[in-house]
Parts: structure tokens; C-alpha cells; sequence
């Protein structure tokens, strides 16, 4: 079994299909007939024009299906407003985009649920994370197929693997906690009165006032971020500011936790096609940075990604991102064992 496969394109025409179906032929599969195999990806936010088109997990579904297992589809939700901020928005906007399971042959799910509190606590031993909450997916799959686009993030300088593991796989909550340190802060004139934060505060510090608008004790407050995460008006400033190298290591500890529990039963894919600035969830205009190139396939995340940026070239993202220390991803995963 070869650690890394890289198909490069022989065809100008996308979608590549045919070199993403011999990259598949030269990877050795990790699970068994019946099992259930989920497949991990990005199907790109309402507007953005640089998402990957569905004809490429179609043929991973396929290539699951020979092996005699079944597949399904998944994301998570995610903070800020658009198309994937609710999970019936979210499964709108994949099918929108072509995920639709009579296309793929397969389910398309959210992970973290409906309502965005199918969650589950990973405990770690990490610097910034003694925890980390991510969606409650593990029981529901016996092995993983990470597809990731391979392009530019302002913050974390490149998005592959490493971000699809934990950006990609965190509740609304662990987002918030790796983009910054905060407390909650109310927007009046958005607060529907709902009660969700006052539900889900593990702590007690989100209380009703007695004109009925939520009150949070910054001293109680834990900043697990469940209040803004799970607020379905978004009256709950998010504040996104953080230390850049500290986001970096953030993102690790976040995907190192998900690799414990699903390392040896994962294969993962990196698309270096339409490799542009920002990633799969920005709207509108999204320039391509660097020329098509075509898949690498890995058996571990970081590895992957140090080939696939390896193949790219650093230079375009450091030209794209300059005075992001996306490099830390790699030295602080060695640091941790990662």
C-alpha cells in the first residue's frame, strides 16, 4: 500500500472523473462488506462559485458501493449566516449544487443533527482544549472517505485535510472556540426571546431578566460558545478576531482529536483543482490562484496536505495570504503526536 498516490490530470476537461477513478483503483480501501462508510465534504455555500461539482462523490459512492459498503454524505452546520447556518438551508443549498442523493446514490445527511445539538465531547490533553465538541458521527459510520478541496482560507492560510477534519467535523460551538476566546454579548433588537441559550448554558450563567430578555454572567460563563452557536437569530455577537498562530494550533488540536477516533478505518482524497483564494464558503468572485493540478490520495492528514502543498508550491498561498503562519499546522501536529 503506497503512504501517498498522486493522479495528475492528462485530460483538459473537467470534471476529471477518469483520474479520480484511477486514484481510487490504487487506494486500498479500510473497511468490510456492510459496513457503513461516511463520506466527509464540502458542498459549498449558497453563491460560491468554486465548490467542487457533485460528479466527483459520485464516483467515491461508487468506488464505496464495489467495495460492498454502504455510503452516505455528510457536513456539519456552521456560524455565520448564509445557506448552511440551519440544517434544512444547508441540505437546500447541497442540492442546489447537485448533492442530491438521486445523483450520488447515496444519503446526504447534517452530522451534528437538525437542530445542531447532535454533539459529542472528545476529551483531549491538548494546550487550548481539554475538549472538544464535535458532531455525534462516529457511532454512525464505521469507516470515512475526507474529500477535501484543497485552496486558500484567510485564516488558516490553506484549507485541506486538516480543516475538513476540524472545522468540517466541530459543532457550531467548537467553531466558535477556534476562531477566538470569548463571552456572549446580546443584541436586543435580534433576540426573539426563545430561550435556546438559556437551555443549553452548561453553567447556568445565561439567566431570563425580568423584562425577559437573556442575561449572561461573564463570571460563570465558561465561553464554550453554546449560546451563539446554537441562537437560531443570531442576537449573540460573534466576535471571529483571534491570534493567528494560536488559531493554527487550535484547528490541530480540533482535527488531531477527530484522527483518534477514526485513524485506520479513513482514506482521504485532496483535490488540487480550481485552487483559489478563499474557501468553498465565500460568495461571489473567488480568484484561482494556481492552475488545476489533480488528486492526491493519503491515509493521514497531515501527510496529505504536506504533499498536496508540497505539489501546489508555498508560495501561493503565502503570496495569496502573506504573514499567515499556516506552517505552524504542521510543527505543532508533530508537537502533539498528531
Amino acid at each position: 500500500m503506497e503512504e501517498i498516490v498522486f493522479e495528475r490530470l492528462s485530460s483538459p476537461h473537467r470534471p476529471y472523473v477518469g483520474e479520480l477513478r484511477r486514484l481510487l483503483e490504487k487506494m486500498e480501501a479500510p473497511f468490510r462488506r456492510g459496513d457503513r462508510v461516511g463520506i466527509k465534504l464540502h458542498w459549498g455555500e449558497r453563491e460560491n462559485r468554486s465548490f467542487l461539482p457533485p460528479d466527483y462523490a459520485r464516483e467515491i459512492s461508487l468506488w464505496v458501493k464495489a467495495a460492498g459498503a454502504f455510503p452516505f454524505l455528510f457536513d456539519t452546520t456552521v456560524l455565520y449566516s448564509g445557506g448552511r447556518r440551519k440544517a434544512e438551508d444547508s441540505l437546500q443549498t447541497a442540492a442546489e449544487h447537485g448533492y442530491t442523493e438521486g445523483f450520488l446514490g447515496c444519503p446526504v445527511v447534517i452530522a451534528d443533527g437538525m437542530d445542531g445539538r447532535s454533539v459529542v465531547d472528545l476529551q483531549t490533553d491538548y494546550s487550548h482544549f481539554s475538549s472538544v465538541q464535535v458532531a455525534d458521527i462516529f457511532d454512525r459510520a464505521d469507516g470515512y472517505v475526507i474529500f477535501s478541496h484543497f485552496k486558500g482560507h484567510m485564516e488558516a492560510g490553506f484549507g485541506g485535510a486538516i480543516k475538513n477534519l476540524s472545522m468540517g467535523f466541530a459543532s457550531r460551538a467548537q467553531k466558535q472556540r477556534m476562531h477566538a476566546d470569548i463571552r456572549p454579548l446580546l443584541k436586543p433588537g435580534k433576540c426573539i426571546k426563545c430561550g435556546v441559550c438559556v437551555d443549553v448554558c452548561p453553567t447556568g450563567a445565561a439567566q431570563f431578566g425580568e423584562d425577559g430578555l437573556p442575561t449572561y454572567d461573564h463570571d460563570v460563563c465558561i465561553g464554550c460558545a453554546q449560546c451563539i452557536g446554537l441562537c437560531p437569530n443570531m442576537a449573540l455577537k460573534i466576535e471571529w478576531e483571534t491570534d493567528a498562530t494560536v488559531f493554527q494550533e487550535k484547528l490541530v488540536e480540533t482535527a488531531a482529536a477527530v484522527w483518534r477516533k477514526i485513524e485506520g478505518r479513513t482514506v482521504l482524497i485532496n483535490a488540487l483543482l480550481n485552487i483559489t483564494t478563499e474557501c468553498d464558503c465565500w460568495p461571489g468572485d473567488n480568484p484561482t490562484i494556481h492552475p488545476d493540478q489533480g488528486f492526491v490520495g493519503a491515509y493521514h492528514p497531515i501527510r496529505i496536505d504536506e504533499e498536496s502543498m508540497r505539489i501546489v508550491g508555498e508560495e501561493t498561498f503565502d503570496s495569496a495570504h502573506p504573514g499567515i503562519p499556516w506552517k505552524r499546522q504542521f510543527s505543532y501536529a508533530r508537537e502533539i503526536g498528531f
